[in-house]
């Protein structure tokens, strides 16, 4: 007889674990039990649920390193008494959670899936609970007795996603992430249909799980926006004891001719800050050199984001702060793809 899997939910907080007082009308959190109770189907699936939650769930707008710590060491707590793992997050901050925990949880051979929901649970209409029930199939999906998925995802109206190639791309539809520069890994439709072709290939066999903690905040981004004046960029490039900065510029990596602007990079860059290049545009690549703007840049050695997602160059950018990668091996560590999120 085959045995059921045990599959982890992990309540952070959100809209999906808000449940109505129809008394009153407010929305409020839930409890494990209060939600098995809304959710009756959840007893049909062929797996053991459990459950923990945060302590005090937060609105996910709240949502910072310390808690991708307590996150992360709850997945490591339950990590060997569960063979999936799905966490409840709300929308607004998924796609930065799920980049982080990408980094954070290093060998991971267990699916990690983020899901949340536009609408409570407790609503008529809610698109809370396709999300969860898909979501916990897809974590409980095993073959020849090994889990099918064995990163951290994201799963949101019929499609899962990699985590840190996604980016939440409206604030009403059901329909509100998207990955544009990476094919969704497993669409939900009569059946579930997994892509194997686009998961993580896992070569490291029976490496032990690494928990990483420490993420170092001491990152900024910027966007560039056709008038930015000198003492915008001064003053951010100023930010005292700054270590990474994220330039979101035009297009294929491109940013002004202004010599002001190019001298304000290139000393910034002298004095060890790390200036990663990723574009504004919701898709496509940072290709330096392919114009004059952008050869400038490639010039000064910044490091090229290639085609990451600004969530994703944050939370990577953390990361390698956080491990303490030595200066002169982060440029080249950071542009070498460690999780899929990036080419």
């Amino acid at each position: 007889m085959k045995k059921k899997t045990n599959i982890l939910l992990i309540y952070t907080g959100g809209t999906i674990g808000m449940v109505k007082d129809y008394k009153t009308g407010a929305l409020k959190a839930f409890n494990f039990d209060e939600l098995v109770k809304n959710i009756p189907e959840l007893k049909q699936l062929d797996c053991n649920l459990r459950g923990v939650s945060f302590d005090d769930p937060i609105d996910s707008s709240n949502m910072n390193p310390h808690y991708w710590a307590v996150i992360a060491s709850i997945i490591e707590e339950h990590y060997e008494d569960n063979d999936g793992f799905v966490v409840l997050h709300g929308s607004d901050t998924m796609s930065y959670s799920a980049s982080a925990l990408s980094f954070m949880l290093e060998n991971l051979q267990k699916p990690v899936i983020f899901t949340g929901s536009q609408l409570p649970i407790g609503d008529l209409r809610t698109d809370a609970k396709e999300n969860l029930i898909t979501s916990i199939e897809i974590a409980a999906l095993q073959k020849k007795g090994k889990p099918v998925l064995q990163e951290v995802g994201l799963y949101f109206e019929y499609k899962l996603y990699r985590g840190n190639r996604t980016t939440k791309i409206n604030a009403e539809h059901f329909e509100a992430f998207d990955s544009l520069n990476y094919p969704p890994l497993v669409e939900s439709g009569v059946h579930l249909k997994v892509h194997h072709n686009y998961l993580i290939k896992k070569v490291t066999k029976n490496k032990s799980l690494q928990v990483h903690k420490k993420m170092d905040n001491r990152v900024a981004i910027l966007k560039l926006f056709p008038g930015i004046n000198q003492n915008v960029l001064q003053s951010v490039l100023a930010i005292p004891d700054l270590k990474a900065l994220i330039l979101e510029t035009y297009g294929a990596g491109n940013a002004p001719m202004d010599e002001w602007f190019l001298n304000a990079i290139k000393k910034s860059v002298e004095n060890g800050l790390h200036i990663i290049n990723v574009t504004q545009c919701s898709g496509g690549s940072v290709f330096m050199g392919h114009y004059e703007t952008s050869e400038k840049l490639r010039e000064m050695q910044l490091v090229n984001g290639k085609d990451i997602t600004t969530e994703a160059a944050v939370t990577k950018a953390m990361y390698l702060l956080g491990t303490g990668v030595p200066d002169k091996l982060f440029k080249t560590i950071f542009e070498t793809p460690l999780r899929g999120e990036m080419v």
